[in-house]
């Protein structure tokens, strides 16, 4: 059972007045002129200290309507490592300002998901769309109903709209100048042939980048595809690259899912790494610190991207979807050394 729940002490901690408390609770706030911010303030305060749960409990109805309080995030895969990485660090960053978080699976084919964005409204007081779950038509759904919402992981949409962002370019930076230090002279990208055009551009990116380290051979860039008749991926083409002419020094892979299969083969034809090619992810995945020999890899801050996100939304929350002004917020990854690039 909630303790009893007093105005005095809300306004004691915000350092307002009772009676502007009253006033907020009471819905008689616009009356009297007290600000939307004012008022959201009030609100957050008294979700945080049980008011609306203190009224349920007496079977009494608050004068004034609560907002779902609840923040969503939409995304195509519940189980991909950045999603299960970042979800505590969210729940931690949103609990903290007084506001629940939910995950909503979206199936990019499913037509009817757009049907129910107003049907949202009643759920979330905002949403996040992370990386493919923002596509154009449920970004022009939420915009022209003054939605609140941001993108995460997704800064290619066109307009100015909130996002927060790993700075792939960095990232590249970062493995190109550690890979300078090694000196692997023949490098191999290899990356997933059936992913989006963000995808294309952050290996773009990394192809620049180890194009200017000096006295290197240009970097081949290998796009695997899936076998027709089965999921996995067809290798005849990389094995080319294992052996003179080129025979790669160091394999970088785009994506966390290819470290797995790729160090598969290797193993299958005998190369150790980092003892006969060497190997870095540009991606971080699960088990990557247990492997045999454990992966270099590129690691997204989730604790800072979290705050900024929450940030971010209670921001428009407040503004009520028609906030002026947008930001886009990049956040740069750490390079997280181990085993598999040759160093230790």
């Amino acid at each position: 059972m909630s303790k009893k729940f007093r105005n005095k002490d809300l306004a004691a901690k915000l350092g307002v007045s009772g009676t502007l408390v009253s006033l907020v609770l009471n819905n008689k706030a616009d009356l009297h002129g007290i600000s939307k911010e004012t008022q959201e303030r009030v609100l957050m305060m008294a979700r945080q200290m049980g008011y609306f749960n203190y009224m349920a409990e007496k079977n009494l109805v608050a004068p004034v309507e609560e907002s779902p309080g609840v923040i969503g995030m939409v995304v195509t895969s519940a189980c991909d490592f950045f999603t299960t990485g970042i979800t505590p660090y969210l729940q931690q960053a949103f609990s903290g300002i007084g506001m629940g978080f939910s995950i909503i699976t979206k199936d990019p084919d499913d037509q009817r998901f757009d049907r129910m964005i107003n049907a949202f409204r009643k759920f979330y007081s905002g949403l996040i769309l992370m990386s493919t779950a923002a596509d154009e038509s449920t970004v022009r759904a939420l915009r022209s109903s003054d939605y609140p919402f941001m993108l995460l992981e997704n800064n290619n949409m066109q307009g100015r709209i909130n996002s927060v962002y790993t700075d792939t370019a960095a990232g590249a930076s970062l493995i190109s100048r550690h890979i300078q230090k090694l000196g692997y002279k023949n490098i191999l990208i290899v990356t997933d042939k059936s992913l989006n055009k963000a995808n294309r551009v952050q290996t773009g990116q990394m192809e620049d980048e180890l194009a200017q380290i000096h006295g290197t051979m240009k970097p081949v860039t290998l796009e695997l595809d899936k076998s027709a008749t089965s999921e996995e991926y067809n290798f005849m083409q990389f094995e080319t690259f294992l052996r003179p002419p080129f025979r790669a020094d160091i394999i970088i892979t785009m994506q966390a899912q290819l470290v797995y299969p790729v160090m598969g083969l290797l193993r299958k034809k005998k190369l150790r790494v980092p003892q006969d090619v060497a190997l870095i992810s540009a991606e971080e995945g699960i088990g990557f610190d247990i492997m045999y020999s454990p992966v270099t890899c590129l690691r997204k801050p989730f604790p800072s991207m979290a705050t900024k996100v929450a940030n971010m939304v209670w921001s428009e929350i407040k503004n009520s979807g028609k906030g002026k002004f947008k930001r886009q917020v990049s956040t740069v990854p750490e390079l997280i050394i181990r085993n598999s690039c040759g160093t230790l």
